[in-house]
């Protein structure tokens, strides 16, 4: 019976010894990491045990086209805290991809954001921006008086 005892301790120690591997390789490794730029839209923190930050960032290529939306995670307080300081700007998102997490209790997307950057111009093409602070913007001379009509 002790021996039994013994394998089935063995075996079980073997189990939770690669399941702590696979979900630190998940974690560490990363598929692909990239950046993505728009407006931040939403952000919230949920899950009923496992809280993480879920975020939606609206993508808008050109002006008059239609808006996707880049669904990401922040696993990090301090970045979350950045991004809700930065929410109604425009900003880049540094993320990084991480596939095979088993449950959703790291996050509800594949995307982990990492960084969070605020862009003070809006690109409208190649080598072509449009500056969003109120300090560039032109000054605008009032419009003249009509004369009043009799």
């Amino acid at each position: 019976m002790s021996r039994v005892l013994k394998v089935l301790a063995v075996l079980t120690a073997a189990l939770i010894l690669l399941v702590s591997a696979w979900f630190w390789a998940a974690l560490s490794w990363s598929y692909s990491s990239g950046e993505r730029a728009g407006w931040v839209q939403k952000l919230s923190h949920k899950g009923w045990i496992c809280k993480t930050w879920e975020g939606e960032l609206a993508l808008v290529s050109l002006p008059g086209s239609a808006v996707e939306k880049f669904y990401f995670t922040v696993r990090d307080e301090a970045v979350a805290q950045q991004i809700m300081k930065a929410m109604g700007k425009r900003v880049s998102l540094h993320y990084e991809e991480k596939v095979g997490l088993p449950t959703t209790c790291f996050g509800e997307t594949r995307h982990f954001v990492t960084k969070v950057e605020v862009t003070p111009d809006i690109p409208l093409g190649p080598g072509v921006s449009l500056p969003t602070g109120a300090a560039s913007a032109p000054a605008v001379s009032p419009a003249p008086a009509l004369p009043a009509s009799r």
